[in-house]
């Protein structure tokens, strides 16, 4: 099948999929859930376990798995986008710690949670590498834990130029697809109801208004991550800013023995507008990049996963790290939610719970929300009710026009400076 077919290789891969019936109508639910993609059913899934006799009603406006759960990298990765010093700043070093850590533990606690599920998701944890390819990336590594040579990045991924790098075992690739849809069939299987084709209109305390009727509900999780402007009252919460990927035909195995990542290691460089790849379980490049424009209004459309500039110079882009120029057989994007001060949060108040603001690395941090979540609802205290990200609020973003003209006079200075660093070679 082509990538005209389905929303990302993904999904292409896993084939046609019976979806699930919409909303009949108004109905009532101990927990609503709006939103069918990793957050939701992740919540779903930890909430089911800890109470079976919970009503609990997934809202989806497509099918489980369209948005960003379908889509991603397939990164189940520790990495939060504050830094530890920025958050122990704020909170306290012991706080930034056990954020640092309970994300650690989660990349485990997906792996763990497939298998014992029965959730074949290709998972392979095999860390990640970032390498240095100019002199002034390096630079941005010293200090760094995990630090490697030369040689020693090299070693795992042999791209071209490569000057040194860093290492974390906290990561692990996976095919987000089979993830996503086979945890919606866990969750329909423990007495969740899932109602597809069903779309959110607005949420308040006690209720979800939807095109095909209401749910009434003493608890609402909103979880929708960057189609979250969608929603009445929401249009500043977080911008949808565009994430593009492509997916290669399967490589030779000479091509694999000059790239490496032969456990699987996902891999990015340190350039400033983030790159990621994978070799996934069929020996295929999939690789992805920020560049593509904010769209005004914090627009969201079909449209705008395609920008075929991006794709090329993606494509561009695995030329110049592995000297290899192959067949492109899938190209896709989606967006991602980013937050005001790029701090991903997760709370409950007055019945109104969220999680979301991932900033693209929410494949891990989803499942730490669902259980965070559980906990809050239920009325827990736990170590995870203890970290800082809990009842977070960042601070709206701008009106337009000045939301439109600053993140994308960011993102064109973003790519500048990366084109100065590349020129300088001192």
């Amino acid at each position: 099948m082509s990538d005209t077919h389905h929303p990302s290789f993904w999904l292409d891969a896993i084939g046609p999929f019976e979806g699930r019936s919409p909303l009949p109508g108004d109905r009532d639910a101990d927990v609503a859930i709006v939103g069918g993609g990793y957050t939701g059913l992740w919540t779903a899934y930890y909430l089911a376990k800890a109470d079976p006799s919970l009503r609990i009603v997934i809202i989806e406006a497509e099918y489980c798995g369209f948005g960003a759960s379908g889509r991603n990298g397939g990164w189940a990765s520790g990495l939060f986008p504050v830094a530890e010093p920025k958050l122990a700043r704020r909170f306290g070093p012991a706080k930034a710690a056990a954020m640092t850590a309970a994300l650690a533990g989660t990349v485990d606690e997906v792996g763990r949670a497939a298998a014992a599920e029965g959730i074949d998701c290709d998972y392979a944890k095999g860390g990640m590498i970032s390498l240095a390819r100019t002199p002034g990336q390096l630079r941005r590594l010293q200090g760094s834990p995990g630090l490697l040579s030369a040689a020693a990045a090299h070693d795992i991924c042999g791209a071209n130029g490569v000057l040194g790098g860093y290492y974390t075992e906290h990561c692990a690739a996976l095919h987000p697809a089979k993830l996503v849809r086979g945890l919606a069939s866990v969750v329909a299987s423990r007495g969740v109801t899932i109602h597809e084709s069903t779309r959110a209109l607005s949420i308040k305390k006690g209720y979800v208004t939807t095109d095909r009727g209401v749910v009434r509900a003493d608890t609402i999780v909103r979880a929708l991550e960057g189609y979250t402007p969608a929603l009445d009252g929401y249009r500043r919460v977080v911008a949808p800013v565009y994430s593009l990927m492509v997916a290669t035909e399967p490589l030779s195995a000479a091509d694999w023995d000059r790239i490496g990542l032969r456990r699987r290691e996902t891999f990015t460089d340190e350039r400033r507008m983030v790159i990621y790849g994978q070799r996934t379980a069929d020996d295929r490049l999939a690789f992805g990049g920020r560049g593509a424009p904010y769209h005004f209004g914090s627009r969201v459309e079909a449209s705008f996963d395609r920008e075929p500039s991006v794709f090329e110079a993606l494509r561009d882009t695995i030329t110049e790290l592995f000297g290899i120029r192959p067949e492109i057989t899938h190209r896709w994007g989606g967006p991602l939610g980013i937050p005001r001060d790029w701090m991903p949060s997760v709370g409950l108040h007055d019945g109104l719970a969220w999680a979301g603001g991932y900033v693209g690395d929410g494949v891990a941090a989803t499942n730490l929300a669902g259980r965070t979540l559980t906990d809050l609802i239920l009325n827990r205290s736990s170590p995870l009710t203890e970290l800082p990200w809990v009842n977070h609020r960042s601070r709206r973003w701008e009106p337009e026009p000045a939301r439109w003209l600053g993140i994308n006079a960011g993102l064109r200075g973003t790519a500048l400076l990366d084109a100065w660093d590349r020129r300088n070679t001192k």
